[in-house]
């Protein structure tokens, strides 16, 4: 017996294939090397370096479906993330201006659509106000829209005369000026084509500063769902220099400008951006918007004046395009992740795998389809049946402003079945959970307890979003470390077993002790990302 570098004691939660529990785990190097009661786990390594008492370890969490980087951009800049109404968004902008006079623009993001539902989105004016001397572009909580001042309108020629691209608008008053919200494709144009690209340095601040705050929620790996070339290479950077200690998959994007001839470009960025923790492997394509906003695609109109405005929204990728493109990937050997919330857009995506398994055959690639907020009840077996993982962000099924203000008028009694969690479950689909993060908090358990209850966390007796697609806490806690592991190809982890790799999160509480409405009060007190501690709470 050699001794073991470190030792957890408490109840561990191994999410094995029994869902077995334990008492200790044993860490050697990056790896760990036994499990069991106390007793049985010192007899098998001799004496320990160090050993750590906590009330629970589970397996380090892995988010299926994150923006990082521009989570962390967000932080470095302005966040309105934890602000709620019109005025203290303008008072924090204001403030981020007043502090940083050496910046040609102001950006950041965070501000949520049922603020603005008065006015049908936030107003250039209200920003004019308080910054009127540079432009200012602030993308909004879900990141399908933009609010930006008459500074940055006129920085990329925005008239009334400048018409809406094919993929979102631009909201406008009654005489057709642009007010200063622009919805899906006219933010992302705006976003690539005015906006001051960020640095590759700065791209790199962005990581470390997401890094730091997902190892102290316990998440040791992630997808991050949209990569271009410069975050790829921010990435792969980070990594060369030994600074990501997380394992990340990088989602390639899939440029919807563009068709197949782009394809060729990711063989190139998935053969020099793959090393150590980055895995380019993956191709992201996004199919459609959302439904608040009338932008993602369904099967029928949306309801009343929002199904004469916006008919059955909008769909980014044609449907033949689609199929080729899926087709071509799967063969080459990219995990396909697909952006799906309508039933049509959910419909496409299956179609698309489907064709690629009948034209290349079954494989271990682990495509994934990511949202599913509304799919027809009919295709909620085809998941499993065409073996997709359902990549789910369970933080939004509940009954928020969001769902209540805006997406329940527009889609009327088809919001019966959003988020089904519980059916895609009974299937036997497999299950991964992400947060979209800064979509919605990065915080597994708040997104657990959202799982289980369908209510706002916290809450006891409070409003239910369709009890029955909620799931049991194992089950959710499968989804967040086993589950996504799996969708993330990364074997080693996702589970407490001799010979994983040791990403383990120690927690203050046991999670399964109490009601449901108390998951989201555990905290994360040490996380271990390949052994070595990456956050020790103070």
């Amino acid at each position: 017996m050699s001794g073991a570098d470190l030792v957890l004691v408490g109840d561990v939660y191994t999410v094995d294939a029994a869902r077995r529990w334990a008492k200790a785990v044993a860490i050697e190097g990056d790896r760990i090397v036994a499990v069991g009661n106390e007793d049985e786990v010192r007899d098998r390594v001799g004496a320990a370096d160090e050993v750590v008492r906590g009330a629970c370890i589970v397996p380090g969490f892995q988010d299926a479906h994150i923006h990082a980087a521009f989570a962390g951009r967000i932080l470095l800049n302005v966040n309105l993330e934890d602000l709620a109404t019109r005025d203290a968004y303008l008072e924090r902008i204001a403030s981020f201006a007043r502090e940083h006079p050496e910046l040609p623009w102001i950006t950041g993001g965070g501000w949520y659509n049922p603020v603005f539902l008065a006015t049908d989105g936030p107003l250039a004016a209200d920003l004019d106000a308080v910054v009127a001397d540079r432009p200012v572009f602030m993308m909004n909580a879900d990141t399908h829209a933009a609010w930006v001042n008459t500074k940055a309108l006129e920085a990329g020629a925005i008239t009334r005369s400048t018409r809406d691209p094919w993929d979102g608008y631009y909201v406008r008053d009654a005489d057709g000026m642009p007010t200063g919200c622009l919805q899906e494709g006219a933010a992302y144009s705006f976003w690539s084509d005015v906006v001051p690209r960020t640095s590759v340095e700065d791209r790199r601040d962005a990581i470390r500063v997401a890094q730091d705050r997902l190892f102290a929620l316990g998440i040791t790996g992630w997808q991050d769902a949209w990569v271009e070339p410069d975050l790829l290479r921010a990435y792969r950077s980070l990594g060369d220099a030994g600074e990501l200690r997380a394992r990340v998959v990088t989602a390639l994007w899939w440029d919807r400008h563009l068709g197949l001839e782009q394809i060729d470009g990711f063989v190139n960025e998935r053969g020099q951006g793959s090393a150590g923790n980055v895995h380019a492997s993956t191709v992201k394509i996004m199919l459609d918007g959302c439904p608040e906003t009338c932008t993602a695609s369904m099967l029928a109109p949306y309801e009343g004046p929002f199904g004469q405005e916006h008919d059955r929204g909008i769909r980014f990728v044609d449907t033949e395009l689609l199929n080729e493109a899926v087709v071509r990937l799967d063969a080459l050997g990219f995990q396909v992740h697909q952006h799906a919330l309508g039933d049509r857009a959910v419909r496409s995506a299956l179609d698309a795998l489907e064709t690629a398994r009948r034209a290349n055959g079954w494989n271990d690639l682990r495509h994934h389809i990511a949202h599913l907020q509304l799919p027809d009840p009919a295709d909620v077996p085809r998941l499993r049946e065409v073996d997709v993982v359902a990549n789910m962000q369970p933080f939004w099924a509940q009954p928020d402003p969001m769902i209540e203000t805006m997406t329940k008028p527009r889609v009327g009694d088809r919001a019966d079945r959003l988020y089904p969690i519980g059916d895609l479950r009974r299937t036997g689909a497999v299950l991964a959970f992400g947060s979209d993060w800064p979509v919605s908090t990065p915080d597994p358990f708040l997104q657990m307890e959202v799982a289980v209850t369908r209510r706002a966390p916290g809450s006891s007796d409070g409003p239910v979003l369709v009890a029955a697609q909620g799931i049991d806490l194992p089950a959710a806690l499968a989804a967040f470390t086993r589950g996504s592991a799996f969708v993330n190809h990364d074997d080693d982890a996702g589970s407490i077993e001799p010979g994983m790799r040791a990403d383990l999160a120690v927690l203050d509480r046991n999670p399964f002790d109490g009601p449901a409405n108390q998951i989201a009060t555990t905290r994360v007190t040490m996380t271990l990302a390949s052994g070595r501690v990456m956050y020790d709470a103070p």
